[in-house]
């Protein structure tokens, strides 16, 4: 589950990726923040603050990826929860901070809907029924 931070972290590369015009004040904010070097560092300690670590790689002049990894976890493309491949890094790891975010939020929902049938099912045996 994604904590507060997470939370607007996920909002804020989320609206990153915004295809709203850039004239627009707000989004113009976050894009000059997001859209750097340092955006890649804040966005790097935002995602370790959460539980992953970042892998950035440069493919010559056709791109960058950037992949999420489970912090802790040995690195392997199977163990990768969020991966983006963009032409600037800070976009790669935009894209891939927010397909993390968004696995991980969907995560903790099946598993919140996954302990209340429990909860419901243990309550009805208990009553000496079953329903769910």
């Amino acid at each position: 589950m994604l904590d507060q931070h997470g939370q607007l972290l996920r909002a804020a590369v989320g609206f990153a990726g915004c295809s709203m015009p850039s004239y627009h004040r707000a989004l113009w904010a976050l894009r000059m923040w997001l859209d750097s070097w340092a955006g890649i560092g804040h966005v790097a300690v935002g995602m370790h603050r959460q539980g992953y670590d970042l892998q950035l790689t440069q493919y010559d002049e056709r791109g960058w990826r950037a992949t999420f990894y489970t912090s802790g976890m040995e690195h392997s493309r199977t163990s990768a929860t969020g991966t983006g491949w963009e032409r600037t890094p800070w976009h790669a790891t935009q894209r891939a901070a927010w397909e993390a975010l968004k696995k991980a939020d969907a995560s903790s929902s099946t598993a919140r809907e996954e302990a209340r049938q429990a909860t419901r099912f243990t309550r009805a045996s208990h009553l000496g029924r079953r329903c769910l």
